[in-house]
């Protein structure tokens, strides 16, 4: 699968039973028929698509996903305080997907504040969904301002499930991360162990709100359908490179970095660490490109609905997905892509290994392929192609606007 505002493909593509088929004018899966398969079913608007909530939806991955739900037949609530966003993110969002200003609605909400996120959905039409992007996300400043972290990512969280508990918004998509395995042996499934070897406060709270969601699940007595997707290393734009990451201040991941240094905004690289048990001594990740990671949001709520015709919106269920590409890239093999990418020549700095890194972290997609009809189709030469455009059309990012 593929979102149509990435190519010129002039034909949707969709999921259902394990295929992927054309689609021409059914939206989706079949919506007139989700809609009639029983239940009392409001989460469609005039435009007849299912209503989703993005919180969180300006950030970096938000955006790129939403320009997919555009295409795939949703139209779009977001929420976000634009602590580490940008607003402008959504206006290219319109840009590219050239939609109905109706279909992406714009609420500026602090998610730790009850009131206000009941506001949202107190003036929305009932949600099918929510996909909570929000939260803080920087390693570094989780590990100096552990409170800050606990307090904005578990606060807003729950604030999110009591509003949709009052106002029977039944199914969510979580945003959840690699971290929550810690040191797992690789490659790693949705089996492998989680929370013990984190390192960070930030991957934590993602598994603390992990363990959360399991709980809340069973209390609803399986009446919500739960989808968690942990992803690994999101890298690259969307192809036009008019949204991408903008990280504030320093970047805390690597290829934000690099990128910026080959752009001229920073000296040269940092590589923490040239002697771990790797073909080059340098750390191995599973880099993903954000557009095939967007598209795997697609494919969560798409198996929600194809669960919910099944099910007559009976029963839903909790189920876990690892987003990643089944490979890992070492730091120095990222940083020569980046040069074919720019035709530059990035300095290169060897530094002493940062605490809590680890050698080697790749995941094993099988599960996502065989249960969401979804895999990373887009290799490391297009993630640096896509990342340099947007990087060097937008030199200090959405400022450059």
């Amino acid at each position: 699968m593929s979102c149509p505002f990435t190519n010129a493909v002039n034909s949707l593509l969709f999921f259902v039973g394990g295929t992927l088929g054309a689609l021409s004018t059914a939206k989706i899966i079949n919506r007139k028929l989700l809609s009639n398969s029983g239940g009392n079913v409001t989460e469609f608007s005039c435009t007849g698509n299912p209503q989703v909530l993005v919180a969180g939806g300006a950030g970096y991955i938000a955006s790129h996903t939403i320009v997919c739900l555009i295409a795939e037949g949703y139209d779009v609530t977001i929420v976000d305080n634009y602590v580490n966003s940008n607003a402008e993110s959504i206006n290219r969002v319109r840009q590219i997907t050239g939609c109905e200003r109706s279909r992406i609605r714009v609420y500026e909400c602090d998610m730790c504040d009850p009131k206000a996120l009941e506001n949202v959905f107190r003036t929305s039409q009932q949600f099918f969904a929510v996909i909570q992007f929000a939260g803080l996300k920087a390693v570094g400043e989780s590990v100096a301002k552990p409170l800050l972290y606990y307090e904005n990512n578990l606060i807003s969280t729950f604030n999110l499930l009591r509003m949709m508990e009052k106002y029977n918004a039944p199914n969510i998509v979580f945003s959840s991360s690699a971290t929550v395995y810690g040191d797992a042996v690789v490659p790693i499934t949705e089996s492998s162990p989680t929370g013990n070897g984190i390192t960070n406060p930030y991957g934590r709270t993602k598994y603390m709100i992990e363990e959360i969601l399991k709980d809340w699940y069973k209390a609803q007595n399986a009446s919500k359908s739960i989808v968690t997707l942990r992803y690994f290393n999101p890298v690259g734009s969307h192809p036009s490179g008019k949204i991408g990451e903008d990280p504030s201040g320093i970047p805390n991941n690597l290829m934000p970095f690099v990128s910026q240094v080959a752009v001229g905004r920073r000296p040269h690289v940092n590589v923490f660490g040239n002697d771990y048990p790797t073909p080059d001594g340098t750390g191995v990740r599973d880099y993903i490109h954000v557009m095939d990671l967007a598209e795997g949001h697609v494919a969560a709520l798409k198996f929600i609905e194809k669960q919910w015709i099944q099910t007559k919106q009976e029963s839903g269920q909790y189920s876990v997905f690892n987003l990643g590409t089944g490979s890992g890239v070492s730091v120095l093999e990222m940083i020569k892509a980046m040069e074919a990418a720019s035709g530059k020549t990035l300095k290169t700095v060897m530094a002493p290994r940062r605490e809590g890194d680890i050698a080697t972290c790749y995941a094993d997609p099988s599960k996502a392929k065989n249960e969401l009809g979804w895999t990373a189709s887009r290799n490391l030469q297009q993630m640096c192609t896509d990342l340099w455009k947007w990087q060097s059309d937008n030199p200090q990012g959405y400022t450059s606007a």
